[in-house]
């Protein structure tokens, strides 16, 4: 669960500095507010990436703490490279990546997801999880890993979206706009940071309105995975541009 600024400017140097913030228990409170589902979550997107592509170069957007670059990892990837804007989530997981001895496929990079530092076609696949709705501009952002994709490279977003089910969703939105922000806010000793989180995901444009702004951005063969009653959503989409 990414956290991003405290209202809703999401203005990058804001961006990083809420980051940067919470950055010491991240990991701790992705986990225990996800109740640890989050982990299937992020394994689920992974397999996407390698049912289409063998030994894929990846671009992991977003990469906070690294933890969707680590999973990727674990199915043979030629190389994954991680970026991302704040220099305190990155320090942890480069220690992450060094424990794990993974430097030599993971390298992660201080840098825009809406300027992408690297040159057009350098990736097989794109990811980013729960990140897009930080984007200043989440059409630019798409654009921008559309950009760095071989044409056929394929694009996976794993997001928060808001269930359909009248009790269910009443739940999800207790949850999200109570518990989570409050129990958050104690442990990060940041409650504009999980503040954030319950309006983040609330002004999401998800479903059939993401896809429409990943159509946008130049992807085609969209589809559209809801996971746990439709809690998250994995979206993929294919580079559909001749570079």
């Amino acid at each position: 669960m990414s956290a991003g600024t405290g209202n809703i400017t999401k203005d990058k140097e804001g961006i990083g500095q809420m980051f940067d913030s919470i950055a010491r228990r991240y990991d701790f409170l992705n986990h225990f507010l996800s109740f640890g589902i989050d982990r299937r979550w992020r394994r689920k997107a992974v397999k996407k990436i390698f049912e289409r592509f063998v030994k894929p170069a990846i671009l992991d957007v977003a990469t906070g703490t690294a933890d969707m670059a680590i999973e990727a990892a674990r199915y043979g990837p030629r190389k994954i490279s991680g970026i991302d804007i704040s220099p305190k989530m990155l320090e942890i997981g480069r220690k992450k990546v060094s424990e794990r001895d993974l430097g030599n496929i993971i390298e992660l990079l201080e840098c825009d997801s809406e300027n992408i530092c690297f040159p057009d076609c350098s990736f097989d696949a794109a990811m980013v999880a729960f990140g897009v709705r930080n984007f200043s501009d989440p059409l630019k952002g798409l654009a921008e890993m559309r950009r760095v994709l071989v044409p056929g490279g394929m694009a996976v977003v794993l997001e928060f979206s808001r269930p359909r089910g009248f009790i269910f969703k009443h739940l999800y939105n207790i949850y999200f706009a109570l518990l989570l922000p409050y129990t958050g806010g104690l442990i990060s000793k940041d409650r504009r940071a999980y503040r954030y989180l319950n309006q983040s995901v609330m002004g999401f444009a998800d479903n059939e309105k993401f896809m429409k702004i990943m159509k946008g951005a130049g992807f085609y063969d969209i589809k559209q995975e809801r996971l746990s009653a439709g809690i998250v959503t994995i979206y993929s989409g294919v580079n559909n541009q001749i570079q």
